[in-house]
């Protein structure tokens, strides 16, 4: 008896693999893998697995957004009275820092879409060193929290007024509920953004190499919806954290 062959067929929807390839049964175009009828329905599938991965990213600093809020609520003079020892300047210099690489990845997108394949290494390039930026500020600001003994343990110390009640101090428990949802909250911020940084490197390599084209451009799109999403994240972290009780 006859043992069948085994083997990998294309799809039976996938005309260009039967119509477009070679002989093996392969296409042409080499950044079409095998499951996919056409470049578009890869592209759309992508698009879909980063929109559904960018909404659980949502649920899960929702979460942490929503306690935030509960314990600000609870325990209001005291998250403001934490809140002014953050320094707005350092706070305010990142969040331009990252509109500015916003700006650089949709450039960086436009021109994979065109085939300017120097603009597009360049704004790679750009947003990689803005990325490095932010990250630098922020490992300033962690290192005076340190230095002041606002960070969340054992040594932790805190002796400030609550802002309008010149006479009242803060609770040092409250105020470390405030700097232990601080320092989670953007220390997870900081893990995407250097989950962002291998990313756009990895995509500054392959930009180098001449592999993205008018055809195929989509680990640049899906790269910038994960920038964008990253730094819409510090567009609310920017004022939830920094400018509250910021009144004179």
């Amino acid at each position: 008896m006859r043992r069948r062959r085994s083997g990998r067929f294309p799809l039976s929807d996938s005309q260009i693999l039967v119509e477009g390839g070679d002989k093996s049964g392969h296409a042409h175009n080499p950044a079409l893998l095998h499951h996919f009828a056409e470049p578009q329905q890869q592209r759309d599938a992508s698009s879909l697995g980063m929109w559904w991965f960018l909404a659980t990213e949502v649920m899960f600093f929702g979460g942490m957004f929503c306690a935030y809020l509960i314990y600000r609520l609870t325990y209001f003079g005291d998250f403001g009275a934490a809140s002014k020892t953050l320094n707005p300047l350092l706070g305010g210099i990142n969040t331009a820092v990252l509109i500015c690489s916003s700006l650089t990845v949709v450039f960086a997108v436009w021109a994979a879409q065109t085939g300017r394949r120097v603009m597009l290494v360049v704004n790679l390039a750009i947003t990689l060193v803005l990325g490095m930026v932010f990250l630098g500020v922020k490992a300033v600001e962690y290192k005076e929290k340190f230095e002041k003994h606002h960070v969340p343990g054992a040594s932790f110390e805190f002796h400030e007024k609550i802002p309008g009640h010149p006479d009242q101090y803060a609770d040092p428990k409250h105020a470390q509920i405030f700097f232990a949802l601080y320092f989670v909250m953007t220390g997870l911020h900081a893990i995407h953004m250097i989950i962002g940084l291998g990313l756009f490197t990895w995509l500054l390599v392959m930009a180098w190499r001449g592999r993205f084209t008018p055809e195929w451009n989509t680990p640049v799109e899906m790269g910038g919806l994960y920038w964008h999403f990253v730094d819409l994240i510090w567009i609310y972290l920017f004022p939830l954290l920094y400018l509250i009780d910021r009144h004179p």
